[in-house]
């Protein structure tokens, strides 16, 4: 099966990072948790064009880093649009001292765990998430490492 997943940016010039080991990644995340990847595009962005996507479609009036549209119609197939600010990228990498390819891939791959069906709204589901994300960031660097 052609997996495909999109890299789109939209009012911002794409990092160097290596999407086809991205690619691969996101590929075998969602084959761990038993899900086929049929189409993601992730759109990369500035923070004001998702603050306007959160606007128009959410009615949140407030920055955010990621937000994710749940496209899929079967329970085992994912299919999905992941829209991200990579100011918030930026940003978050300095606050929390890690370097922007490590905090692009944690974001990514949330993005990616909640088309899988992970939620991030109660501290438990975050505590759960979080460590979904550390896993997915430690296979990433193992990934790359061996490339």
């Amino acid at each position: 099966m052609n997996e495909v997943i999109n890299f789109f940016y939209e009012e911002i010039e794409a990092p160097e990072l290596d999407t086809s080991l991205i690619h691969d990644h996101l590929v075998d995340l969602s084959k761990n948790h038993n899900k086929t990847v049929l189409e993601i595009n992730y759109i990369f962005c500035s923070d004001e064009y998702l603050l306007q996507v959160n606007i128009d479609y959410l009615n949140h009036d407030y920055y955010t880093d990621i937000i994710t549209f749940d496209n899929s119609e079967e329970e085992e197939s994912i299919e999905g649009d992941i829209f991200i600010s990579l100011d918030r990228i930026e940003d978050n990498a300095k606050i929390e001292q890690v370097n922007f390819e490590d905090e692009f891939i944690r974001v990514v791959s949330h993005g990616l765990l909640h088309l899988i069906g992970f939620n991030d709204k109660t501290n438990e589901e975050q505590e759960i998430m979080t460590k979904q994300e550390n896993l997915a960031l430690k296979s990433y660097k193992i990934k790359k490492e061996l490339k």
